[in-house]
């Protein structure tokens, strides 16, 4: 599929130049139309809510299969800090290393699991000018139990070194945690070689899932056994069975599974079966191409990356001293970005095209020549 195939299926884009995907993508047809077709069958009750339920067991395979895993390494979560919660649990002594300008879904799980007397968090403060990768390899030391990074934030947009993070994690008997919900569906598909412990992936962004669909990839048969974070009929294994019966957890990585909400789910589906037909090589060559024209055409008009190490395909700019960001250029030139911080974030999925990033970047030049008339 073309950029420009792929294009024409989110409606959304006929109106907007849309750089916001970092903090939600628009609805792409087939999703919005299978969630539409659902919500008809709820209404007139023409649904069978055992096939629903079903939804998240059967995306939980179609993902394994995208990200070439194994369907036993796979569970399915309702978000981010629920998966990174549930990997904390196998934590019982030693240091857990995170970034101390990591996103909170990451950031705060491991903050509450220091709370423990035998766990400490090394909350890693940022050094000027240095990338976020080697701040944390600084960190790493013998007496570091865990890794916890996001490839990718949208603060700065820098990507993190995964592999390099995850072989000096082993390198001291500690596990990493890789959170890739900026990155999969974009930059990554491939989990296979990764090298994390454990990966997690809330779909709703990149992926163009529904809010509410994470899945936690990591092996059931490894050196840690995460505990269930809200054990349930969904963490027993097959047959599923409703009243009654001793505890027990499956012996697969289902036993992390949290209770599914069924209609986010049935989008995930839709999602990932259009993903497939994405030429992942492409996709990624395509996004950054797009980042780095922006990023070279925007410093031009003198505005700062926020990105210390490599690039990605998210990009945050900081304006030059005096220049304000109004939001009211973004929507004269009909581009849906985030002003953060002072600065202005965009995001280039495979749907994104050069005149795309033009009107950003007149958003950028309307806003230093405001100042100048001003």
């Amino acid at each position: 599929m073309t950029p420009e195939q792929f294009r024409g299926l989110f409606p959304a884009l006929g109106q907007w130049a849309w750089l916001d995907t970092p903090g939600a993508p628009p609805g792409a047809a087939p999703v919005t139309e299978v969630l539409r077709s659902t919500l008809d069958d709820w209404a007139t009750g023409l649904f069978d809510w055992s096939d629903w339920d079903h939804a998240a067991d059967h995306a939980r395979t179609e993902f394994a299969a995208y990200a070439m895993v194994p369907p036993s390494h796979v569970s399915s979560l309702g978000s981010l800090s629920e998966a990174f919660t549930t990997v904390l649990s196998g934590v019982h002594q030693g240091n857990i290393v995170v970034a101390a300008d990591e996103f909170r879904s990451v950031l705060f799980p491991a903050m509450a699991r220091g709370r423990a007397d035998t766990v400490n968090v090394r909350v890693v403060e940022r050094t000027p000018g240095r990338s976020r990768t080697e701040d944390l390899l600084a960190a790493i030391d013998r007496s570091t139990a865990l890794v916890a990074a996001s490839e990718v934030i949208t603060l700065d947009g820098e990507r993190v070194d995964i592999e390099q993070l995850a072989d000096a994690a082993h390198a001291v008997g500690a596990q990493f945690f890789a959170n890739l919900t900026q990155t999969m569906g974009v930059l990554r598909t491939d989990l296979s070689n990764l090298g994390a412990d454990f990966t997690a992936v809330h779909g709703y962004k990149w992926m163009l899932c529904p809010r509410g669909t994470t899945w936690l990839v990591g092996d059931p048969a490894g050196t840690w056994n995460p505990e269930p974070l809200a054990p349930s009929w969904k963490t027993t294994g097959p047959p599923e069975h409703y009243f009654g019966g001793r505890y027990q957890v499956a012996q697969d990585a289902t036993r992390w599974n949290t209770s599914p909400a069924w209609f986010s789910w049935i989008g995930a589906r839709a999602a990932l079966k259009l993903l497939t037909q994405l030429p992942a090589r492409d996709v990624a060559d395509h996004c950054l191409h797009l980042a780095d024209r922006f990023t070279a055409e925007a410093t031009d008009l003198g505005f700062r990356s926020r990105n210390n190490g490599r690039r990605s395909h998210i990009v945050t700019i900081d304006p030059p001293e005096g220049i304000t960001l109004q939001p009211a250029s973004l929507t004269a030139q009909h581009v849906k970005a985030t002003l953060s911080d002072g600065g202005f974030r965009a995001g280039f999925h495979y749907f994104n095209n050069i005149a795309d990033v033009d009107a950003a970047l007149q958003v950028l030049r309307s806003s230093i020549t405001g100042h100048e008339q001003g």
